[in-house]
């Protein structure tokens, strides 16, 4: 009689499995943390937008600070704004850092900025 043998094994070990669903977790985990900054990023970016309609720069940071209120910023405030003219536009600009903790000394450093338009 003859026996088969098979020509090879298909599909992943028992600890490439572990790997890959590490692997996954940990990119989750960081997406986890990474969204709500982005969030805010884009509160930060509507308040910015809505504060250019101010004439002067105390007026400007006035409204971006309640609007930072009302959509509980707490990255930026009205002093950490940039404002300026271009032509007859008011122009508020913002940059910002956040850092997620990963573990140990090591850290996710996210750099945000941006102006209104």
């Amino acid at each position: 009689m003859k026996q088969h043998l098979k020509s090879g094994q298909r599909g992943i070990s028992f600890i490439g499995l572990l790997v890959v669903g590490g692997l996954l977790v940990f990119a989750g985990a960081m997406l986890a943390q990474a969204v709500p900054t982005v969030v805010e990023y884009w509160a930060i970016q509507k308040a910015a937008k809505k504060a250019s309609g101010g004439s002067t720069v105390a007026e400007v940071r006035g409204i971006f600070d309640k609007a930072a209120q009302i959509d509980d910023i707490s990255s930026v405030t009205g002093k950490d704004l940039e404002v300026s003219k271009e032509g007859d536009k008011v122009v508020v600009g913002f940059a910002y850092q956040k850092e997620i903790h990963i573990g140990g000394p090591a850290y996710l450093l996210l750099k945000y900025s941006g102006r209104s338009k």
